[in-house]
């Protein structure tokens, strides 16, 4: 059974694939810091809500987590996500989002590392 904590997670990664930026930028802190590794790293809170602007897409994307764990005011989340673009090309990704929070008890993600890699198969 899902902790509280690990519910969070996995519906913060839910809420990414949906384009649901509310409950992305209520689950943050205001200087928060996302590095997607091998590509860039956002930093602040208005420097996300300006990268995530452009979510919305006629894709649909379709989410399979395997673990999520967390221990104290740090977590992980791993899983699969597929989806078909418009133009009908199927993509596939594996991924592992590491994460840090600002506080134990209802606390907000300060800090996302994100490894993403496309799957062949």
């Amino acid at each position: 059974m899902a902790t509280e904590k690990q519910k969070f997670f996995e519906e913060f990664n839910e809420a990414f694939m949906t384009g649901d930026l509310k409950f992305i930028l209520n689950s943050v802190t205001e200087d928060v810091q996302w590095e997607m590794v091998g590509d860039d790293i956002i930093k602040g809170k208005n420097a996300l809500e300006e990268a995530l602007g452009g979510m919305k897409t006629n894709d649909t994307f379709k989410l399979n987590i395997h673990h999520s764990i967390t221990h104290g005011l740090e977590a992980a989340v791993n899983g699969v996500i597929t989806f078909t673009t418009k133009v009908g090309e199927d993509k596939k990704y594996g991924f592992c989002d590491v994460y840090k929070l600002d506080s134990f008890k209802s606390g907000k993600i300060k800090e996302l590392t994100s490894y993403v890699v496309e799957m062949t198969n």
